[in-house]
This record gives C-alpha cells, sequence and structure tokens, in this order.
C-alpha cells in the first residue's frame, strides 16, 4: 500500500530469499538451521539496499544482527510498524510459515521475541507507526502528500 501511494516498487525481503533459494523459509530452517538462515537473510539484505525507488519490507529478525541494522539505517527511511505480541498472535495463528512460532505456547514466544526485538526496531527505526491498518493508511497519505508537495516547484 505504501510502495503504491508513492509510486514505488515493493519488495519482500523474505519472498526474494525464497525465490532466490527455490525453497521456503521454513524449509530453510529445517535443513539448515536459524544462524544459516540468517546468514542467508543477510546476504540478501546487503542486495536489497542497494536498490533504490522501492519500498522493502524486511522479516521480523532482520534487526538481530547489528549488520542488518547498520544497513537499514545507512540505506534508507526504516519504518517500525509497531503491534504488540497479542496481536501479533493473532495475525499469525494460522499461519504454518513461521518456524520460531512451532513452540507449545506462541503467545509466550512472541512475547519474547518482542522484548528481544522491539528495542532493536526502536533503535533503527526513522518512524514508528502503529501496525493497524488505519496508521499505516494515514501514514501513507500524510508521506505521499510530503513527498507531492517536495516534488512541487
Amino acid at each position: 500500500m505504501l510502495a503504491r501511494r508513492l509510486g514505488l516498487v515493493f519488495v519482500d525481503a523474505d519472498t526474494e530469499l525464497e525465490a532466490r533459494l527455490g525453497v521456503t523459509i521454513p524449509t530453510i530452517f529445517e535443513i539448515e538451521g536459524e544462524a544459516a538462515f540468517r546468514d542467508r537473510e543477510e546476504a540478501t539484505l546487503a542486495d536489497l539496499v542497494q536498490r533504490t525507488g522501492i519500498v522493502l519490507a524486511t522479516g521480523g529478525g532482520i534487526v538481530i544482527r547489528a549488520e542488518n541494522r547498520a544497513r537499514l539505517k545507512a540505506n534508507g527511511t526504516v519504518l517500525y510498524l509497531h503491534a504488540e505480541p497479542s496481536t501479533l498472535r493473532e495475525r499469525t495463528r494460522k499461519s504454518r510459515h513461521r518456524p520460531l512460532l512451532v513452540a507449545a505456547d506462541p503467545l509466550a514466544r512472541l512475547a519474547e521475541l518482542y522484548a528481544q526485538r522491539d528495542p532493536l526496531y526502536r533503535e533503527v527505526a526513522d518512524t514508528v507507526i502503529e501496525s493497524d491498518r488505519e496508521h499505516v493508511i494515514r501514514f501513507a497519505l500524510e508521506l505521499g502528500s510530503e513527498r507531492g508537495a517536495a516534488a512541487s516547484p
């Protein structure tokens, strides 16, 4: 939605990684483990941040590595679409493509991941917005208006 509003190309880093490898992220986790997945994720991000004219969506764990945070910060405007663990659980409860949520208590696991990642996202973010549809739409409209005004003579 944001990319469309800004007239940019949308790129999903996870989808790009899967396309490059020809397998799904859960398969990478199953065969190679999380550390190898994070290596592949980092290499993909290194390529993607070199592109211009895109809105890049990353996987939730991208901020774990300092190198990734530095790349994101140096190569674009970082928006942190914030959501509480309970909201994330509701959004992901039917997903079968989230290997880190295969747990006895997925909500507790989300709370752990949130505690680890939220400060890292806040460290790297230029803007933090709530990830519900209304806030994202409002932000996209405001950003599109600002961008249009800046482009006017």
